[in-house]
């Protein structure tokens, strides 16, 4: 009997200083477990004499059942108790203002890539998209641009390693394939007429790349937009027409544009596009260093040799859509048969008109990363 009372005692004791769940059920293991303290004493009672079984059997069944009730209430008591900590510790305040998460910003590259899709949209031109690793005919070679002419010196040109070499095709034209980082988006104006017949009308933004040193007005990543505009009967007043409407509607509506005599291999004749300045409304400043006029890219009549490269006949001027039987198709090399083809081309920075329309002074902290400077648009 004394054995049983110090088994109740040390339980007790036990069963009082258990904070966790895991020590209730130890505690049920040491003294009701197979090899549990009590269980011993209920095993012994068979070699007892009948008289003392009885006495210690009923002790003992006593206890059994008095360990079994405080462990159930000690396990439900810290069940509770942790369900309520929890409760506390997650606990919603519904009358607490939330949080208020940062909202993203637009990058101003992004923002006016938009704006000039909208209007050119608006203009009745189309986007068109091509791979910014290009090959050197699409970039160069099918522009007028072949290998030995020093006007490849105008682009400083990323190249790219193959595993497996230069490319070779059974077309002389396309000799040469060798990869590269588009230095321009005029590649996908070839790409573009390859698989379409005029009238056509496209812009195409995107990035481009150029091997130099950067400073605050040159990056060797920045974006830049190409137009292509190609029909039976296109003039440089054609020209003029659309890209002073596209400026009017992206800066104001008094914006003048001045083209000035220029050279490019894939038009002919050219131009240098300028606007006049935003940043003091052509009266005279630093920015456009007190001449009131900006230059904004280059543009000019595509070259007959481009589009001679993708099968178009540029000789032959006679409407494209015309329904008289003596405008016939004239055939090409490439068995295609087109009408006489005419056609305007230019292309600007997009980053450059970043900015300016948002008078940004460092080309160099669009790819900053400073959410200071994006928070600004």
């Amino acid at each position: 009997m004394d054995e049983i009372s110090s088994i109740k005692t040390a339980f007790s004791e036990a069963l009082a200083s258990a904070a966790m769940l895991d020590g209730i059920e130890r505690l049920r293991i040491q003294y009701l477990g197979r090899n549990g303290a009590l269980t011993a004493i209920l095993r012994a009672l068979k070699d007892l004499p009948e008289q003392e079984r009885k006495i210690r059997g009923d002790a003992a069944n006593r206890l059994r059942a008095y360990v079994e009730d405080a462990l159930h209430e000690k396990r439900a008591e810290l069940e509770r108790t942790t369900r309520e900590g929890i409760l506390v510790k997650e606990r919603l305040d519904v009358t607490r203002p939330g949080l208020v998460r940062k909202r993203g910003h637009l990058h101003p590259v992004t923002q006016i890539t938009r704006e000039v899709i909208a209007i050119f949209a608006g203009l009745g031109f189309a986007v068109a998209e091509g791979p910014e690793v290009e090959t050197e005919y699409y970039n160069f070679d099918a522009l007028n641009i072949p290998a030995d002419h020093p006007a490849r010196d105008m682009w400083d040109t990323f190249w790219i390693k193959s595993p497996k070499g230069d490319v070779k095709t059974e077309n002389v034209k396309r000799k040469s394939e060798r990869l590269l980082l588009r230095t321009h988006t005029s590649p996908v104006q070839i790409r573009y007429m390859e698989s379409h017949q005029p009238p056509i009308r496209i812009i195409v933004p995107g990035t481009v790349y150029r091997y130099e040193a950067t400073d605050a007005s040159h990056e060797i990543q920045f974006a830049q937009v190409e137009g292509l505009f190609a029909d039976s009967d296109v003039s440089v007043a054609h020209f003029k027409a659309v890209i002073g409407e596209f400026f009017a509607r992206l800066f104001t509506p008094d914006t003048v544009v001045r083209l000035r005599p220029s050279y490019f291999p894939f038009t002919e004749p050219s131009f240098e596009m300028d606007i006049s300045c935003t940043y003091c409304s052509a009266k005279g400043c630093s920015v456009c260093k007190q001449s009131g006029w900006l230059e904004i890219g280059g543009a000019g009549m595509v070259h007959p040799h481009v589009f001679k490269a993708i099968g178009y006949n540029p000789k032959d001027v006679r409407p494209v859509r015309s329904k008289s039987p003596t405008a016939t198709a004239v055939p090409t090399k490439s068995g295609r048969t087109s009408n006489g083809v005419q056609g305007f081309a230019f292309g600007m920075g997009l980053t450059r008109l970043a900015l300016m329309k948002y008078k940004i002074p460092d080309i160099r902290l669009f790819n900053s990363g400073d959410l200071r400077f994006l928070k600004q648009f």
